[in-house]
């Protein structure tokens, strides 16, 4: 990576624009404050001192005026009335002088000349108007006029003549202060005009600014980031512009660095695990061919084995009926061990047939009653559960998808199972339940029995897996497996409840039907809204209620038409069956 000149930074750059801004508007500001200030300063003068004081002075000469002319009537008539405007005159003279002495003090010449006016009227009225007033009263009208000539008019317009000069004085301040006010406002508005184009100027040089230092090398900076992303990860990005852009530049291409590193990671490891995916899949096709090959071969073998064992175990039990007692009693030992082991294999080879028949041979999926499987059951179990006597009993079960004869194949081991592993001189008690977890139904078959021990739970449902000598339970060993074979066939899974205080439970799943899951949900959101209202007329059976809903619940369903005791054909229970109770609640 190349060094970079030293160079000023975008908020630098811009800190320094606007502080020239902000400094040759700060002056201009100033300078409008202080012209600002003058021009009112002048419209204050104009308005407030050169306008009232030229009103006032055409007053002051209005009333001088009023009391010459008064002095002249009265000196005419003598009447006092005529002497009134001159009496009233000099009150407002004296008035006039009060009020315009403040507003004239800031103009010397004017002072002097209003307090030369203000002298030469006094100086009028003790040498011409009070002696004509006083001649007229003593000695009449012609003594009075006697005393006005052309000295004593002259002495008057004097006095006029220094009104209007102050006039003239006060008009010139005033349009001079007209002109400073048209000169201050004009610099005003030269001002305002400098700082708009100051502004103007500074916006044009920040727009400039941004787009040369901004705009384009943002723009540039996503045209190479477009690139990259585009797929192009060797694209090198470099920046342009201040040093944050740079900086931004760099610390993209290192994230580009850093993700082209590991995409190639990535694609190595992709690369390796489709070689492995392609190993695994080998293996998998080589493992399914095998097992296939396998279950082929268990199918063909247990399925050829049949003839000759048959073969061999007719002809062990013809030696021993026909020549039972003619040999030494060792000879019908080993006989009696020949027929005994050719039959444990004939059952061995049926079993391990059937277990390889589990998914082979299938007449596909329908709607199965496990109700009606379970009559079947009891059918297949009834010799066992007559010699036991034991007692066998199922809720309410659901109606699944699946295979009615590996079902009954399943629950059939099941019920086998609880009958033999009973224990001595307890006759056994077999429960099947359902109820609804889910979207699955778990199924149940609770006994009485001898029990598993826990770190037994997994063991026993595999295929020739046993727990006890033959001499004990016999057996081959091969039902649980078939058992959890069928159950995975159907999508479900098989367990041992270790929970169970007595006996055994041995726990499986089946996939429940969409309608009765519906149905749960909806007794489930009923009882959470609150119990329905109930109704039963009087002397009307009561109906069970709905499987799904009680399984849904943990509660064993009653199944309709209360409890009956039958035997394998249907037939209510007798003493010739045994003792055999089979009940369904």
């Amino acid at each position: 990576m190349t060094a970079r000149q030293p160079s000023w930074t975008l908020r630098r750059r811009v800190v320094a624009l606007l502080t020239v801004v902000g400094v040759l508007l700060g002056a201009s500001v100033a300078v409008e404050i202080g012209v600002a200030a003058k021009n009112r300063d002048h419209i204050h003068t104009m308005l407030d001192r050169t306008g009232p004081l030229r009103v006032q002075s055409q007053e002051l000469l209005n009333v001088l005026v009023d009391q010459e002319t008064a002095v002249r009537g009265y000196a005419v008539t003598a009447d006092r009335q005529d002497l009134e405007p001159y009496v009233e005159g000099v009150g407002r003279e004296q008035q006039l002088y009060r009020s315009m002495e403040p507003l004239i003090d800031v103009y010397p010449v004017m002072a002097r000349e209003l307090a030369s006016i203000k002298a030469e009227s006094a100086d009028w009225r003790r040498a011409v108007a009070e002696p004509v007033i006083s001649t007229t009263e003593r000695s009449g009208t012609a003594a009075g006029q006697a005393l006005i000539t052309d000295q004593t008019r002259q002495r008057f317009d004097l006095i006029r003549a220094s009104v209007a000069q102050l006039q003239q004085g006060i008009l010139d301040q005033r349009e001079k202060g007209a002109d400073d006010i048209y000169r201050t406002s004009s610099i005003l508005v030269m001002l305002l005009i400098a700082a708009a184009l100051v502004v103007v100027v500074a916006g044009a040089v920040l727009l400039t600014s941004l787009n040369r230092m901004v705009v384009r090398p943002l723009t540039s900076l996503a045209e190479q980031v477009r690139e990259v992303a585009e797929g192009d990860y060797q694209h090198r990005i470099a920046g342009s512009g201040p040093p944050e852009f740079q900086q931004l530049a760099d610390d993209v291409d290192a994230m580009r660095q850093k993700i082209a590193k590991d995409l190639a990671e990535v694609r190595e490891a992709r690369e390796s695990i489709e070689w492995v995916n392609s190993q695994l899949q080998k293996q998998a096709e080589e493992l399914v061919r095998s097992n296939r090959d396998l279950e082929q071969f268990a199918y063909v073998a247990s399925h050829d084995l049949q003839e000759p064992l048959r073969k061999v175990a007719s002809f062990c039990q013809l030696l021993q009926r026909r020549y039972a007692g003619q040999l030494d009693e060792r000879a019908d030992q080993y006989i009696a061990f020949a027929v005994d082991g050719a039959q444990r294999m004939q059952r061995l080879i049926n079993d391990l047939l059937a277990f390889s028949r589990i998914g082979r041979l299938t007449t596909g999926f329908t709607e199965v009653d496990l109700n009606k499987v379970m009559g079947d059951v009891a059918g297949q179990t009834e010799a066992a559960r007559q010699y036991a006597d034991a007692e066998l009993t199922w809720g309410e079960l659901p109606v699944i998808r699946g295979e009615e004869p590996l079902l009954t194949n399943l629950l059939a081991n099941l019920v086998s199972n609880s009958i033999k592993f009973r224990r001595p001189d307890v006759p056994p008690k077999v429960h099947v339940s359902a109820r609804l977890v889910d979207d699955e139904w778990e199924i149940c078959c609770q006994d009485n029995g001898i029990g598993i021990e826990p770190e037994f739970a997994d063991k026993i449902f595999v295929i020739f897996q046993r727990l006890h000598s033959k001499d004990a339970y016999p057996g081959t060993g091969i039902g649980l497996a078939i058992v959890k074979k069928i159950a995975e066939y159907h999508g479900g899974r098989v367990w041992v409840d270790t929970d169970t205080a007595e006996g055994t439970a041995i726990r499986f799943t089946l996939p429940a039907l969409p309608e009765d899951v519906e149905a749960a949900r909806a007794a489930e959101q009923q009882a959470a809204e609150g119990p329905a209202d109930e109704a039963v007329d009087a002397g009307e059976p009561a109906t069970a209620a709905d499987p799904a809903v009680a399984g849904a619940a943990g509660v064993e369903p009653p199944r309709q038409g209360g409890t009956r005791v039958e035997g394998a054909d249907e037939a209510p229970q007798s003493d010739s069956t045994g003792g055999v109770k089979e009940t369904v609640t």
